[in-house]
C-alpha cells in the first residue's frame, strides 16, 4: 500500500505518460489531479501508439481504476472522442474502469471560443501560445464560482439554467470585445447534451474511491500533466497554464489528504518547450534540429513542433525544492546518441551574479544568461539496452551528474519509445 504521485520537472511533454504505464504494474487506482485536454500523454505499447488528454494513463492495463479528479477541467466532446479511439484499438472503457468526480468543472463551447478570440487579440509578445482548448477560462469560472461542474449533468433543466446565467458576460466579450458572434443558451445545450448524457454513469465520489482504496490495501497513484515550469504560482508566469502542477497539489485535485510515500520526478535528458515563453538553454541550430528530428519532438495534442535545448539544472533545482521527489525517472536517453559534446546548464548569470535558481520577478528568464559545463558525448544506439550496466560510459556518466546534481536517483531510464525500452 502506497500513494504515488508522478510530476514532470520542466516545460511538460517529458514523457510521464510512459512512466505513469509503467509504474502502473504497481498502483490498482489511478487518479489524475489536475490540467485539460491541453496537455497529452503518449503511449507505445507492442507498435501501437495511444495518445491520451484526460483519461489516466493507467488505463492501458486490465482491472485498474482510472479517476478524474476534481482538479481537472474536463471537456465532454474531447473525453468521449478519447474514450471512442481507445474503443477502436481495443481498450474498453466502463463505468468499472474510469470515474469522473461530481466536482469536476465541465469545459463549455463559450470556453474556447473565448480562450480562441482572446489569443488571436494579442499579437506578438503578449500570445502567450494558448492550445484554445478553453482550459483557462473554465478555470476562471471556477474561481469566480460560477462554473459547470460534472454533477450538473445529471440535471438538464439545472445545466440549461446555469448555461443561461454564464452567456451574458461571455457574449458582451465575445460580442462587443473581440467582434465575434453570440452564443445562444439552447445551443450550446444541443451541442453538448450527446456527451453529458452519456457521461452520467461515469460520475462518482472520487475522494471516497480514494480512501477506499487505501483502507483495503491498495496503492494509488496521482497523475499530473503539465510541468512545474508551467505551474501557475511557480512557473515562468504568465507563459504558464492555469493550474498548479506541483506535487502537494494531487491532494487538492483529488480530495484526498494522504500524504505521498512516492514522488517521481520525470526529466527529458534535454530540454522542450512548445509555446511562447523564455527557455534559457534553447538551441536554434543542428543541436536542436537533432533533438527535434530524433525525438520526433511535435505536441501530442497541438500537433506543434516543440523547441529544444540542453537540459536545465537551474529549472531542475526548482522542480526538486518545490515537489521533493524521492526519485527521478530519465526520459528519452536515446535521443542524446550521436552528440560528440553534450553541454549542462550548471548555473544562470543573472544581473551579475551567478544563481542556482530561477529568478522570481517577471520576465526575469529572459534576461539570464545559461552558465554550461561540457560533458563528452556518445555515439552507441542504446535503444536495445536493458541494464544500466549496458550503457555507454558516457551515457552513466550523464546519468550520474544529473543524480548528484539533483541528490536524487535515476531509477528509471528511458531509452525509446516502447514500453519495454526501459531501464529499471
Amino acid at each position: 500500500m502506497s500513494s504515488i504521485v508522478v510530476f514532470g520537472t520542466q516545460w511538460g511533454d517529458e514523457g510521464k505518460g510512459k512512466i505513469v504505464d509503467l509504474l502502473t504494474e504497481r498502483a490498482h487506482v489511478i487518479v489524475r489531479f489536475q490540467g485539460g485536454n491541453n496537455a497529452g500523454h503518449t503511449l507505445v505499447t507492442r507498435d501501437k501508439k495511444y495518445i491520451l488528454h484526460l483519461i489516466p494513463s493507467g488505463i492501458l492495463h486490465p482491472d485498474k481504476l482510472c479517476l478524474i479528479g476534481n482538479g481537472v477541467v474536463l471537456d465532454p466532446e474531447i473525453l468521449c472522442r478519447e474514450m471512442d479511439d481507445l474503443h477502436q484499438g481495443g481498450i474498453e472503457i466502463t463505468p468499472a474502469s474510469l470515474g469522473i468526480s461530481k466536482k469536476t468543472h465541465l469545459i463549455m463551447p463559450y470556453h474556447k471560443e473565448l480562450d480562441r478570440a482572446r489569443e488571436q487579440a494579442k499579437s506578438g509578445k503578449d500570445r502567450i501560445g494558448t492550445t484554445g482548448r478553453g482550459i483557462g477560462p473554465c478555470y476562471e469560472d471556477k474561481m469566480s464560482r460560477v462554473g459547470i461542474r460534472a454533477g450538473d449533468m445529471q440535471d438538464r433543466e439545472l445545466l440549461l439554467a446555469k448555461i443561461k446565467k454564464a452567456l451574458p458576460e461571455k457574449n458582451a466579450l465575445l460580442e462587443n470585445l473581440y467582434k465575434d458572434i453570440p452564443l445562444e443558451a439552447e445551443e450550446v445545450m444541443q451541442t453538448i447534451s450527446p456527451y453529458t448524457d452519456r457521461l452520467v454513469p461515469y460520475l462518482t465520489d472520487v475522494s471516497l474511491k480514494i480512501q477506499e482504496a487505501r483502507e483495503s490495501g491498495r496503492t494509488v497513484m496521482f497523475e499530473g500533466a503539465q510541468g512545474v515550469q508551467l505551474d501557475i504560482d511557480h512557473g515562468t508566469y504568465p507563459f504558464v497554464t492555469s493550474s498548479n502542477t506541483i506535487t502537494t497539489n494531487a491532494s487538492a485535485g483529488t480530495g484526498s489528504y494522504y500524504s505521498m510515500d512516492e514522488a517521481i520526478g520525470v526529466v527529458k535528458a534535454y530540454t522542450t518547450r512548445v509555446g511562447q515563453g523564455p527557455f534559457p538553454t534553447q538551441q536554434d541550430n543542428d543541436v536542436g534540429e537533432h533533438m527535434q528530428v530524433q525525438g520526433a519532438e511535435y505536441g501530442s495534442t497541438t500537433g506543434r513542433k516543440r523547441r529544444c535545448g540542453w537540459l536545465d539544472l537551474v529549472i531542475l533545482r526548482e522542480a526538486v525544492r518545490i515537489c521533493g521527489p524521492t526519485a527521478l525517472a530519465i526520459t528519452k536517453l536515446d535521443v542524446m546518441s550521436g552528440l560528440d559534446t553534450i553541454r549542462v546548464c550548471t548555473a544562470y548569470k543573472y544581473r551579475g551574479q551567478e544563481i542556482l535558481y530561477p529568478p522570481q520577478e517577471e520576465n526575469a528568464m529572459s534576461m539570464v544568461r545559461p552558465v554550461y559545463q561540457e560533458l563528452p558525448g556518445w555515439s552507441e544506439d542504446i535503444s536495445l539496452c536493458s541494464n544500466r550496466r549496458d550503457l555507454p560510459r558516457n551515457a552513466r556518466m550523464y546519468i550520474e551528474h544529473i543524480e548528484d546534481a539533483l541528490k536524487t536517483p535515476a531509477k528509471i531510464i528511458s531509452v525509446g519509445p516502447d514500453r519495454e525500452q526501459t531501464i529499471r
